[in-house]
């Protein structure tokens, strides 16, 4: 399989297809079953991308130290939507790995 640059047109007709309620409840399935190793995999490359080491455990020390509670709120509020929205790209960057695997697989044929 030849990796190739999509285009914006190409990859908004693709978001559009998966939106539709049926494709996403099949995708849904399919993750539940796979879960257990579809984690396994994301925390392996969280681990070996080094995302959540030193500069995570300063993160976390530095928003629980605030002694306003609305700015240690705020602060582990915005720490939990950047490491949600890093787990979100890096499981995005797994399942296209996975694709891609499937796709080269002999049964893709």
């Amino acid at each position: 399989m030849v990796d190739r640059a999509y285009t914006d047109a190409e990859l908004e007709a693709a978001i559009a297809a998966i939106a539709d309620p049926e494709r996403l409840r099949e995708a849904q399935n399919l993750v539940a079953r796979t879960a257990p190793a579809l984690q396994r995999v994301l925390a392996a490359a969280l681990d070996e991308g080094g995302w959540f080491d030193l500069g995570h455990n300063q993160a976390v020390r530095e928003a629980a130290g605030y002694d306003d509670v609305g700015e240690r709120v705020r602060a582990v509020r915005t720490m939990l939507a950047e490491e949600t929205r890093l787990g979100m790209l890096v499981g995005v960057a797994v399942g296209f790995e996975l694709a891609r695997e499937l796709g080269a697989s002999p049964e893709a044929g």
